[in-house]
């Protein structure tokens, strides 16, 4: 098997969206690397969804972020304690027991104070914390044969 550069492979991933939603996809990814410079970027190419998730180790359940991209559009996914989370603007949607997500109609929502504390109180209740002291890096988890149309 050949090993493939994994920022390559996640290009290929992103370039099957519109080009809108490319741009998009590579602008959020590039605030959240911004944000999470020590991050284990973890992508899955899945049937519904190309999802990018941010964690302090390569184990999927301590992932404390995701973005979830489809045609439809984007997410930010708070994957340790959604529900718990102090949201007085009501932004978090969804019903689960542990995750929330926001739709991201523009990178910009990111740079909104009401998403950054979001982000801010995720962090402080990690199960495991960042470790500024580890170089974040990228790694391709799962690609699913059979995807929905990202156009």
């Amino acid at each position: 098997m050949i090993m493939q550069n994994p920022e390559k492979q996640l290009a290929r991933f992103i370039a099957k969206f519109t080009p809108e939603m490319a741009t998009l996809a590579k602008e959020i990814l590039a605030k959240m690397r911004a944000r999470l410079p020590n991050a284990i970027q973890m992508v899955y190419d899945n049937y519904n969804y190309l999802v990018i998730g941010f964690s302090p180790t390569e184990r999927p359940s301590q992932a404390i972020f995701s973005i979830a991209l489809s045609a439809r559009g984007a997410s930010l996914c708070f994957l340790q304690g959604g529900p718990k989370l102090s949201d007085p603007k009501k932004l978090l949607m969804g019903s689960g027991n542990r995750v929330r997500h926001l739709r991201l109609e523009s990178a910009a929502v990111l740079d909104r104070q009401a998403v950054k504390a979001l982000m801010s109180q995720a962090l402080k209740r990690a199960a495991v914390p960042f470790d500024p002291k580890v170089p974040g890096s990228l790694v391709i988890r799962s690609v699913s044969a059979k995807q929905r149309p990202r156009r």
